[in-house]
Parts: C-alpha cells; sequence; structure tokens
C-alpha cells in the first residue's frame, strides 16, 4: 500500500531505519495518475520490505523544495534516512520493481 504522508509524517519516516520509496506526484498530473496504480502493485510486492509513501508536492511544496522536485511524478528511493536513488516521470512496472530490487 502507498501510504499518502504530509512533512510532519516524512520527517518521522526519514529518523527511522530502512528503505522508504516517495512518490513526489500532483492531483493535476497525468502521468502521476498512469504511475499510481503501478507503485501500488511493486508496494504490494515489496511489503514487509520497505515503505512507499505518496507526497503531494501541492500540499506539501516545503518538501518538494527540499528536494529539489522539478517535475512530478518523480520517485526518490531513501535508505536509513538518506537519498540514494531516483526517477523522474512515469516507468513502467518491470523498471519500478528494478529500482526499488537495486535499493535494497
Amino acid at each position: 500500500m502507498v501510504e499518502k504522508i504530509n512533512t510532519e509524517k516524512f520527517d518521522t519516516l526519514m529518523a527511522e531505519k530502512g528503505v522508504v520509496i516517495a512518490d513526489f506526484s500532483a492531483t493535476w498530473c497525468g502521468p502521476c495518475k498512469m504511475l499510481a496504480p503501478v507503485l501500488e502493485q511493486v508496494a504490494s510486492q515489496f511489503e514487509g520490505k520497505c515503505k512507499f509513501v505518496n507526497v503531494d508536492v501541492d500540499e506539501s511544496s516545503d518538501l518538494a523544495q527540499r528536494f529539489g522536485i522539478m517535475a512530478v511524478p518523480t520517485v526518490i528511493a531513501f535508505k536509513d534516512g538518506q537519498q540514494v536513488n531516483a526517477f523522474s516521470g512515469y516507468q513502467g512496472q518491470p523498471q519500478v520493481v528494478a529500482f526499488v530490487e537495486n535499493v535494497l
């Protein structure tokens, strides 16, 4: 499951150990709407191994600025609170699975 979070929840997650896959998106973004079901599928595949979260860049613009989000969707992988990888734009399920496997 992909959990929709705000800045406070994001900062709490970053203080914890483990892998977090953060999807920075917007409600008005077409490619974001295409990527969302792919991320849901991949999240269920990796359940218990990492957390998947969604950050709305309009509601949490401070986070978007903090990570220099210039395009949506942008997906950033964090390991133990540190950014380790990212991609922007739509990716299919095989590419997203490979992205997550490379971080784990």
